[in-house]
């Protein structure tokens, strides 16, 4: 089985960058079962992080191209590399048998399934109502208990490691004594690089959902039992499926074509 983490921002492009590029894979592949592959990719151009919808929507379309390049390469499944999803229904709307997960869908079904009442940790409030979006859109909002941000920008994080783990945990601490939270989900994916979920945990009593590990496991599981995503629900643009265009990038009116055309 081969796996691939597709990340929708140019990380590779700074030595630091591609240092942490590494890590990352080293992280993801400690996770993986006997016999998984795991690989990692970034997209050319797109935000250096994403923390508002703005910057999700920009990071999409290389984002799509990329995964279509993936599935060309033969990958059993791809990890949609952003907490917050960016693209997700799209990227399974043009690919054919790859299965794509994403860490946010991901993140909130295991919590879902691991107690009542979960709440969302997550990096600042911009992503609060958009947190809220999709765990709607995941079908769980029931199970929602809040979105709570520790005000620490994506780039930052990993920093001070120690003080945003405990800003995590007291974060974390607040969501289960006043919003009656009983499991946590770390709302970045940065965060779940950040190695704390076991941590958290173990300090607070409940479970912590990390979103790169979930996300792994997921796609594993789904690969393993060979499902892939239904055709009836992310259909194939109609473009492309009648075969008026051969590719995504087919759908662009781009500068020249549309000059052309109102000649």
């Amino acid at each position: 089985m081969k796996i691939v983490y597709v990340l929708p921002g140019p990380i590779s492009r700074t030595e630091g960058g591609r240092m942490e590029m590494q890590r990352r894979l080293e992280v993801l592949r400690s996770y993986a079962a006997p016999g998984t592959e795991v690989d990692i990719a970034d997209v050319d151009e797109g935000p250096a992080s994403i923390e508002s919808l703005y910057e999700e929507y920009l990071s999409i379309p290389p984002t799509v191209d990329l995964m279509l390049e993936m599935e060309w390469r033969g990958y059993d499944a791809a990890i949609l590399g952003c907490y917050g999803d960016p693209g997700l229904d799209a990227v399974r709307e043009v690919t054919e048998k790859m299965i794509i997960v994403g860490p946010g869908e991901a993140g909130v079904m295991a919590a879902a399934m691991s107690g009542y009442r979960f709440s969302i940790i997550t990096v600042t409030h911009s992503m609060v109502n958009p947190l809220h979006h999709l765990v709607e859109k995941a079908g769980v909002g029931k199970k929602l208990a809040s979105v709570r941000a520790i005000e620490v920008p994506v780039l930052e994080l990993a920093e001070e490691r120690e003080k945003t783990v405990q800003k995590l945990i007291a974060e974390g601490r607040r969501a289960i004594k006043e919003d009656r939270a009983d499991t946590l989900v770390l709302g970045c994916m940065s965060m779940g690089f950040l190695n704390a979920a076991e941590e958290m945990s173990e300090e607070l009593g409940v479970p912590v959902i990390n979103p790169g590990k979930i996300a792994l496991k997921m796609a594993e599981a789904l690969a393993g039992a060979g499902v892939s995503h239904s055709k009836l629900a992310y259909m194939t643009p109609p473009k492309i499926s009648s075969g008026t265009v051969k590719s995504s990038e087919g759908l662009l009116v781009k500068k020249e074509r549309a000059a052309e055309e109102t000649q």
